[in-house]
């Protein structure tokens, strides 16, 4: 996650404050010193920096701070909704237009993965919203764009117009809108092309798109990765632009996090998405809130239950809960919430979304290997029907076939029907103590 030194650096200042009795000025002053190393460490504008602190030392001084029964708390209260506010304080939403379709520009500079932010942005409108996108083609300068397009478009099953490389960009938009009022269409996303730097000429095709379509929104695609230079690209183009959002990539990568820090302050320009991986439904709706959350190591759990209630059939949960009361439970049931849990994302990232995850010793450390689920996979896949429907039928021959059949050693075969035998006890027990609870109840990991 990008705010990794942030969140620990803040962390460690907050848990000198949290506990104490009594707040003087004094201790504030020297929370508020730390609190300005951490933020410029993490490449924030020092500007935004310097305005930040200011709000929040005047706030934690006040006279409902420091006298309150809990002033530690009041203060790290204060930071968490300073932070929020810093961020846009409410979520910016996508603009809908009157008639449809909603025209939406992607613009950016070359690299900053705005073509496959396109195609995640469309997976999500049809997934999350039931809404209906034409991708549109209008990069015809960067080599295999227009084919990249076209690619993510049917791995996602998603309409993409094009008329090649030789019609000029403006015109393929105008014709994609014409296309798109036709077949009903929602949504017209335009990607359209990008440059190393910003220039006149980039910025001129972009302004004549814009006076063609009317779009209702203009999103610019930054690199979270570049740090500054995305504020500084931010606000270029909204100057000339007039940008309605921003959607920052890479905001899962090896990053300090300062762009998503200081965009919305420089720029005034709303986050509206986030980039949290590679896969094409990693893009998440932007909120400062949870997000503010999350750098203060208090958890993201309403985002989790957004991605489970996303990524998990709610029948077949019902039906998994059934089998679970009557211990009915097999290996083939363990393989099917391995894959639903897979497609909500790293498991290492899930866990730390948990509020009180920060907390625990080793989690930043924590990367749970891939490898490791693919050898209990190997191992299930390598049982008959009957063994996955009755483990207790597993005798050594039986082990020693499957340890053969998967690749893997004896004792991971044993391992791992010793741990399915005491998750099933366990799971017995959950469901003996809900009994007779309101209806509707969901174990945990539905």
């Amino acid at each position: 996650m990008a705010f990794e030194g942030l969140t620990d650096r803040l962390q460690s200042t907050m848990q000198k404050i949290r506990g104490k009795g009594k707040v003087n000025e004094a201790d504030v002053k020297e929370m508020m010193r730390e609190v300005r190393i951490a933020l410029l460490e993490a490449d924030v504008n020092f500007k935004v920096v310097k305005d930040f602190i200011k709000r929040v030392s005047e706030r934690a001084v006040g006279q409902e701070v420091l006298k309150s029964l809990t002033p530690g708390q009041q203060v790290i209260k204060v930071v968490k909704e300073e932070l929020t506010e810093l961020m846009g304080g409410d979520q910016s939403k996508i603009a809908v237009a009157g008639r449809p379709p909603t025209v939406i520009m992607m613009v950016g500079l070359q690299g900053a993965g705005k073509t496959t932010t396109t195609g995640k942005l469309a997976n999500l409108l049809r997934k999350k919203h039931n809404r209906k996108p034409l991708l549109v083609a209008a990069d015809i300068y960067r080599p295999a764009a227009i084919k990249q397009l076209e690619t993510l478009g049917k791995q996602i099953n998603m309409p993409v117009f094009s008329l090649g490389d030789q019609v000029s960009p403006v015109e393929i938009a105008r014709q994609a809108i014409e296309k798109a009022k036709e077949e009903h269409h929602d949504y017209v996303l335009i990607d359209t092309a990008g440059r190393l730097h910003v220039d006149e000429t980039l910025m001129g095709e972009l302004k004549d798109i814009k006076e063609l379509t009317k779009p209702d929104e203009i999103f610019l695609v930054v690199d979270a990765m570049t740090g500054q230079d995305a504020v500084n690209v931010a606000a270029s183009f909204n100057e000339q632009l007039g940008l309605t959002g921003v959607v920052l990539t890479k905001l899962d990568g090896d990053t300090r996090g300062g762009a998503a820090l200081s965009i919305r302050a420089v720029s005034q320009t709303p986050i509206k998405f986030v980039g949290m991986g590679e896969k094409l439904d990693a893009l998440e709706a932007f909120h400062p809130d949870r997000m503010a959350s999350r750098i203060l190591g208090m958890g993201d759990v309403l985002t989790l239950i957004e991605k489970a209630q996303t990524n998990v059939d709610e029948e077949k949960a019902k039906e998994l809960e059934q089998k679970i009361r009557t211990s009915s439970f097999t290996f083939d049931d363990f393989l099917e919430q391995l894959d639903q849990m897979r497609n909500m994302g790293p498991l290492d990232d899930l866990l730390k979304m948990l509020p009180g995850a920060n907390k625990m010793k080793g989690i930043d450390k924590l990367s749970i290997d891939e490898k490791q689920i693919g050898h209990v996979e190997a191992i299930i896949r390598s049982m008959t029907k009957a063994e996955k429907e009755h483990p207790e039928i597993i005798n050594a021959g039986r082990r020693k076939r499957i340890a053969k059949g998967s690749g893997r050693p004896i004792q991971e075969v044993n391992r791992l029907l010793k741990q399915f035998e005491d998750m099933k006890k366990m799971m017995k027990q959950v469901t003996g103590m809900t009994k007779g609870k309101k209806k509707g109840f969901k174990l945990p990991f539905m």
